[in-house]
C-alpha cells in the first residue's frame, strides 16, 4: 500500500453528502446525479495556436440530501449529461455572486459510475442560499 516507493500509506476516500458542504471548503468526495446541464460559455478555436477553446456549463447535481450547481469546464462539460451518476473527487466550493458552486479543478477527478439507486432531493438547492461576508471586530 505504499505510494511511489516511499512509506506513505494511502487513505481511503471519505465521501460526504451534498447537504454537508460549506462555503470555502475543499477536498470533498461525493457521488452525485446530474439533473440538468446548461452551457453558459462556449468560445471557439482561438486565433492563436497556443490558446485553446473554452467551454463552461452550469449543471445542477445532487444526491438524496440536497442539490447544488456544479461549474463544469472544458472536457468536464462532456461528462455532464442529465441522468448520469458521477463520482467527484477532491471537489471544492467556490463562491459566485454570494452563492455556493461546486467545482473540480486540475487536482480533482470526475468519474462516471453505475447509475445511482437514490432519488435526488430537488427541493433543497444549496446554491440558492445567499451568503454574506461579515467582518468580525476583535475587541
Amino acid at each position: 500500500m505504499a505510494a511511489r516507493g516511499d512509506n506513505r500509506v494511502l487513505r481511503k476516500p471519505v465521501f460526504v453528502k451534498v447537504e454537508e458542504l460549506k462555503p470555502g471548503t475543499e477536498g470533498h468526495n461525493l457521488v452525485v446525479k446530474v439533473l440538468q446541464s446548461d452551457v453558459v460559455l462556449e468560445k471557439g478555436a482561438a486565433t492563436s495556436s497556443h490558446l485553446r477553446s473554452s467551454r463552461i456549463a452550469e449543471c445542477l447535481v445532487g444526491d438524496e440530501t440536497a442539490t447544488i450547481l456544479f461549474t463544469a469546464r472544458n472536457d468536464q462539460v462532456e461528462l455532464m449529461k442529465p441522468g448520469t451518476t458521477l463520482v467527484l473527487r477532491n471537489a471544492k466550493i467556490d463562491m459566485f455572486k454570494g452563492g455556493m458552486r461546486l467545482a473540480v479543478d486540475k487536482w480533482g477527478r470526475i468519474e462516471v459510475t453505475e447509475p445511482a439507486t437514490f432519488t435526488v432531493k430537488e427541493d433543497n438547492n444549496l446554491s440558492s442560499i445567499e451568503y454574506e461576508l461579515v467582518d468580525v471586530a476583535n475587541d
